[in-house]
């Protein structure tokens, strides 16, 4: 194998927080690491409401002025034409787009193993009610540019709303200064089911998706992870369509214990760090030599990486190395902080995944690096990030369904259910809802008494 390209810092010395919940500053310590997503909106916020705004406002003309101040190209139209698009994957090498078809299959594999169904259910004096599921109608994805190319976002994106049968899958990406998309992403929303893309990115692209312009039709939801300004521009639409959960700066945990093998935990960290430099890194282990090692080997790895600038600063911005008395104080911190992406690097990671309760995805074993879920595993690696792995879930085929309930009630039902009703409209002071029930039910109660004379004028008739 030849050898990887050393960094420019070609430095093995890192800055890397160590902490122990022995000591005494160890809860507030800590309390900060799971407290990562304070100050993340700041000014930015604002600004990126101003940009949203004027493409909402401007149209086509200010959205083609975004993309050449802020993605800096120059673009005269901004979808992929179906030219383009054959043109670009047509230059993608025989094994890259072998190993994003692979990636592909998978993972729509995996996402049709439990698609939601409608269900009904029927209640004796008429009563039928129930839940319909129906595809949205069109979605806009979203997949980062900028510092590296993420085929696997748009794969991960697009295909559970190719599984539930989407009919308008639409795919943003910022451009390259030349104007084009990276042959790579092109391929990846094809073989994924995308069906038009765009070329645009950050908070003027989800505006566009939001309000539509003459180029871009507007969507009903917005998901797909993205920088500070995607995360701020899809808090403000929200609303006007719908949006996963809101996707910040990418993370790991790692509980390690006396079976892991120190280098192997180190690139695990290193891989998420080099992400960006807010990309946070943990390791939680009560192998107090461990820490130590990893952190040795985190230098060494960082001396040969090509991304090894990103990856430092994100490690000693955020990243850090905690020791506990114990593997199950490791888990409950782990669940504290309600990882990304937690590894289980342990002997016995199946009775720990017992224990836990907040995670976006979990890692299990020596042998299942976080890359492997980041590629093609099967299970989605849009996760839920900053802590809200507590109350969000990864994307999956539901966050491209809708609900709809049903309800039907025949004249005995709602004579059996229909002085509760009243009742309880009474209790919360709503009359209105009452008089709604009482008109049928004084209907349903007159046709009883017709229906009842009709009988005993017959029975008369026939004496």
């Amino acid at each position: 194998m030849a050898a990887r390209p050393k960094s420019k810092s070609g430095s093995t010395k890192l800055s890397l927080r160590t902490l122990s919940s022995t000591d005494s500053g160890f809860a507030r310590a800590f309390d900060e690491l799971v407290r990562r997503r304070e100050g993340e909106r700041g000014d930015t916020e604002k600004a990126a409401e101003k940009i949203v705004l004027r493409v909402r406002d401007g149209g086509d003309e200010e959205l083609l002025a975004c993309v050449r101040k802020y993605d800096g190209a120059k673009l005269d139209a901004l979808e992929v034409t179906p030219d383009e698009w054959d043109r670009a994957v047509a230059k993608l090498d025989p094994a890259d787009r072998a190993a994003l078809g692979k990636a592909a299959m998978r993972v729509r594999e995996f996402h049709k193993k439990r698609i939601p169904s409608s269900w009904e259910m029927k209640e004796e004096g008429g009563g039928y009610m129930g839940v319909r599921l129906r595809p949205l109608a069109r979605v806009g994805l979203y997949a980062p540019g900028g510092k590296a190319s993420y085929p696997s976002s748009v794969i991960m994106n697009a295909v559970p709303a190719s599984v539930v049968e989407v009919p308008e899958i639409f795919l943003a990406s910022p451009p390259l200064p030349d104007g084009t998309l990276p042959p790579a992403i092109l391929m990846a929303a094809r073989l994924a089911g995308v069906h038009r893309v765009f070329k645009m990115g950050g908070a003027h692209a989800v505006a566009a998706f939001a309000y539509g312009t003459a180029s871009v039709p507007r969507v009903d939801k917005i998901v797909g992870p993205g920088n500070v300004w995607v995360a701020a521009a899809k808090r403000f639409v929200f609303g006007e369509v719908g949006i996963d959960a809101e996707a910040g700066p990418t993370e790991v945990l790692v509980v390690a214990d006396r079976s892991a093998q120190p280098a192997w935990i180190a690139a695990d960290l290193i891989s998420q760090a080099e992400h960006d430099e807010d990309a946070q890194a943990i390791l939680i282990t009560p192998v107090k030599g461990l820490a130590a090692k990893v952190a040795e080997q985190i230098g060494k790895q960082l001396a040969t990486l090509p991304r090894a600038a990103i990856a430092r600063a994100s490690l000693a911005k955020r990243g850090a190395l905690v020791t506990t008395r114990n593997l199950d104080e490791a888990i409950e911190l782990s669940n504290r902080y309600a990882p990304e992406h937690l590894l289980l690097a342990i002997e016995d990671a199946e009775s720990a995944l017992k224990k836990i309760t907040n995670a976006g995805a979990v890692f299990l074993g020596h042998y299942t690096p976080v890359a492997v879920g980041d590629y093609l595993a099967g299970p989605n690696h849009v996760l839920p990030t900053g802590g809200t792995a507590r109350f969000f879930s990864p994307l999956g085929v539901e966050d491209f369904l809708k609900r709809m309930t049903f309800c039907r009630f025949e004249p005995p039902k709602l004579r059996e259910l229909g002085l509760e009703v009243m009742r309880l409209a009474e209790l919360e002071g709503l009359s209105g809802h009452g008089v709604s029930v009482d008109l049928r039910l004084a209907r349903i109660r007159r046709a009883r008494r017709e229906r009842e004379a009709a009988r005993e004028a017959e029975a008369e008739s026939e004496d």
